[in-house]
């Protein structure tokens, strides 16, 4: 059976952060691959490309009235009026 877990590097060790749903014996070796996480927002590949998009919008749409827009929608209450 493979199933694939998150873990967390500790102290040299793998440690998992999920529940295991497999049967395993004590001592049974398994196998274990390696990968590393997605890369985080904060990588300097990231911050490139979304420099590169930013300004797309640019007259395409009038961004201040979709911003009154928005704040317009907000004050819409959709929630049905509580009966004390």
């Amino acid at each position: 059976m493979e199933k694939t877990i998150r873990a967390r590097f500790l102290n040299r060790v793998f440690v998992p952060l999920e529940r295991l749903e497999i049967e395993l014996e004590e001592g049974e070796e398994v196998a274990i691959t390696v990968s590393e996480n997605p890369p985080s927002f904060k990588t300097e590949k990231f911050i490139e490309v979304l420099r590169a998009t930013a300004g797309g919008w640019r007259g395409l749409i009038d961004a201040e009235k979709l911003k009154r827009n928005i704040y317009a929608d907000r004050l819409i209450s959709t929630r049905p009026k509580l009966k004390l």
